[in-house]
């Protein structure tokens, strides 16, 4: 079949909060291209929900497999969402790693440090140049009322403190500045960057402290007093891809359902 709707790479759109963005788009008509490191499985269940979600049977979901860390395989995965899909119209950095255990940065390794620069920085920086070449130099025809969208998803992690997992601080704060980067040099282009900050958001990477997080919500560090969710992810990313905010580039929009307000 082919596809009849503008497509978004989503990179970890197999599960936790690309999963929950992969849901949304395919609910408004996107085709996706659902990437995923290892677990196969789980980017095929989604594909499946999505078709099922999905209001024009001319929309295509497709599993993507890609270490988004390796520049040989974003390379293999952008031409293979090219040939079967036909196009790219915008880009989710949404794929990210977390340290394998919590370590005090006086004890932390640099193997850890350099695994997460590699996949959480590195990786969707070199990715968006990929297809930022892609968009300027073939220049094919703009489908979505946003024109070309990136969206790096970042974490309040970039502007807060935690020791025990400094390599995962560090790479959301570089890869917050990587969205500044991109918004002023893509500006001219067509081409809109925002980036989302979540907060503390109920997914997998965060079963191992939900008890703890949930301590701390009800004593009040999030004045909506809840976890953020996968779906409140993908209604962002639905409204800025469906141009909600045209004039917005270089924007940090915050899904912490208050965390980032100071208050006495």
């Amino acid at each position: 079949m082919q596809n009849k709707a503008p497509v978004v790479l989503v990179t970890g759109g197999s599960r936790g909060l690309g999963r929950g963005i992969v849901l949304k788009l395919a609910e408004a008509g996107y085709s996706v291209a659902i990437n995923f490191a290892s677990n196969e499985s789980a980017a095929n269940e989604t594909a499946n929900e999505c078709t099922g979600l999905a209001p024009d049977p001319g929309q295509l979901f497709l599993p993507v497999k890609a270490d988004i860390g390796i520049a040989d395989e974003r390379k293999a995965m952008v031409a293979t969402i090219i040939s079967k899909l036909g196009r790219i119209d915008s880009l989710v950095n949404n794929a990210g790693i977390a340290p394998a255990s919590r370590v005090d940065i006086l004890e932390a390794s640099e193997a850890s440090f350099e695994k997460l620069m590699k996949v959480n920085l590195q990786g969707p920086y070199f990715l968006t140049q990929l297809i930022a070449r892609y968009w300027t130099e073939q220049k094919p025809p703009v489908l979505l009322n946003s024109g070309f969208v990136v969206v790096f998803v970042t974490s309040i992690s970039a502007y807060t403190s935690s020791v025990s997992r400094g390599e995962y601080c560090v790479s959301k704060a570089g890869l917050s500045m990587a969205s500044q980067l991109w918004a002023d040099r893509l500006a001219g282009e067509g081409v809109q960057v925002v980036e989302l900050r979540p907060g503390i958001m109920l997914t997998d990477m965060t079963e191992g402290v939900k008890e703890k997080y949930d301590q701390l919500i009800e004593e009040g560090l999030i004045p909506q007093k809840k976890w953020g969710t996968p779906e409140d992810m993908g209604l962002a990313v639905t409204a800025i891809l469906d141009g909600h905010f045209p004039f917005s580039t270089g924007t940090v929009i915050d899904i912490d359902g208050g965390f980032s307000i100071r208050s006495l």
